[in-house]
């Protein structure tokens, strides 16, 4: 299959560099999403898994979604385990071995034991 300039501009020979730097930041822009709608009962049963994921000290994967542009923004996930709830700021704090990771609570999208 053969790529053509219009599919790939910076395969030219003279592109600027703040023309890829453009270029490249579109193709970030594309892969950007807005924040799922969820369900009451997904939502209660997302706070029912971290609770208990608290209280037994296992570890949970939470995957959330996060702002980049306004609207719009990327998904991202993480193990550990459950070592704060912080219902004033609706956080929780998710650790694992490699990170800590400070999660909203309204914008977690799925929780797995």
């Amino acid at each position: 299959m053969r790529i053509s300039k219009i599919d790939n501009p910076t395969s030219g020979r003279f592109v600027l560099p703040q023309q890829r730097e453009l270029y490249l930041q579109m193709k970030e822009d594309e892969k950007l999403v807005p924040m799922p709608a969820l369900e009451q009962d997904e939502l209660e049963s997302f706070q029912y898994l971290i609770r208990d994921a608290a209280r037994e000290d296992y570890a949970i994967t939470v995957t959330w979604w996060q702002s980049v542009k306004g609207e719009l923004g990327t998904t991202r996930s993480m193990w550990g385990v459950v070592k704060r709830i912080d219902q004033t700021a609706r956080r929780i704090k998710l650790v694992n071995d490699e990170d800590v990771q400070w999660v909203k609570m309204d914008c977690i999208t799925s929780v797995r034991s």
